[in-house]
């Protein structure tokens, strides 16, 4: 399983764990504010709009939402945040790209620092993983009760790059500029669209072994739970049968 979609499903499944801690709406709220500040109409924005979006999916009230907003814009007082992005290796040497708004960049890259020395990382210099990335849209949209059919005709006709199958849903990929164009298209032929988002997915994976992949996903959750941290991107690859052991002693 690669990087981006693993991670991907590994967060869902702690999202409701960070839910209750308030820790997903703290950072959605800061995502929308930094959004905000290159326009407040989510309709002219895709930034805005796919924060705006992320934060509906997971339950942040309408009016977190539009003081995030206005804050974003300098309507309201609030925090000025700042986007830093850190790249660096993780254990087996997978590529590491995150993406953080803070307050205080001092902190923030003592806490990286920490955190990938801490569980056998490295931070790198810029420029040193990134290229190993592409900024691309992705569409999940469940298997149940929807065609396969329909689901690849729509989103070849809407212009998705690929879509690939995964367990439980279909994983539709798409220029990131054309991300709401193809989510739109869907939307008109009835089909069911479970999340959305702008993501960045590696040009090539780089298999890991047992024992690095534990340590790569103890990595990835630890640098998830920093509130500065948005995002964490790898490439990473997990064996089938690595992943299936690691799960079943959870």
């Amino acid at each position: 399983m690669s990087g981006h979609s693993k991670w991907h499903s590994i967060k869902h499944q702690k999202a409701s764990e960070d839910k209750k801690r308030g820790k997903v709406f703290s950072k959605l709220s800061r995502k929308i504010s930094v959004a905000a500040r290159s326009g407040k109409d989510p309709e002219k924005n895709i930034e805005l709009r796919n924060a705006v979006q992320e934060a509906k999916d997971n339950d942040v009230p309408k009016d977190n939402i539009e003081r995030a907003i206005l804050r974003g814009c300098g309507e309201l007082p609030g925090v000025e945040y700042t986007e830093i992005k850190y790249e660096g290796y993780g254990p087996g040497g997978v590529a590491l790209y995150i993406e953080c708004l803070t307050d205080n960049r001092n902190r923030t890259a003592s806490d990286m620092r920490h955190a990938m020395e801490a569980h056998g990382g490295k931070l790198g210099a810029e420029g040193c993983v990134s290229y190993l990335f592409e900024k691309k849209g992705l569409i999940f949209v469940p298997k149940k009760g929807t065609s396969e059919t329909e689901v690849y005709d729509a989103a070849i006709e809407a212009g998705a790059l690929d879509i690939i199958e995964e367990d439980d849903a279909y994983e539709i990929q798409t220029n990131h500029t054309e991300l709401h164009k193809v989510y739109k298209v869907l939307q008109e032929k009835n089909i069911p669209v479970g999340q959305f988002e702008l993501t960045f997915l590696p040009t090539a994976t780089k298999t890991v072994a047992d024992k690095d992949a534990r340590r790569i996903l103890k990595l990835l959750s630890v640098l998830e739970d920093y509130d500065d941290v948005q995002e964490v991107y790898s490439n990473f690859d997990i064996p089938d049968e690595i992943l299936a052991e690691i799960g079943s002693e959870d």
